[in-house]
């Protein structure tokens, strides 16, 4: 591979890190405040016992679920990315011309 391509690769590869980190830090915003709404329709719902509070606390806690499964999905995508990264940073070392 030449050069040129392994160096653009880098940069695209580069370039969707920075997004998905960046991403990832607003996942976590969001869902420490999911966490905490889900946390708070569980006592709610223990201290009301009706089913509408059930249902919310329900809901709440899929939606926290949710969020979590989203937020390993993107981590996934991060290690990749950055196997990536480290393959095509390899080849440029390996093959500087």
């Amino acid at each position: 591979m030449h050069r040129a391509t392994i160096q653009r690769r880098l940069t695209d590869a580069h370039d969707q890190l920075l997004r998905a980190r960046g991403e990832l830090a607003v996942l976590d915003e969001q869902l420490l405040v999911v966490n905490e709404i889900a946390d708070d329709t569980r006592l709610r719902a223990l201290v009301a016992e009706t089913p509408v509070a059930a249902r919310e606390h329900d809901e709440a806690q899929r939606h926290a679920v949710v969020m979590q499964q989203s937020r390993q999905a993107l981590l996934q995508r991060i290690t990749d990315l950055e196997r990536r990264q480290d393959e095509l940073l390899d080849r440029l070392v390996v093959d500087p011309g």
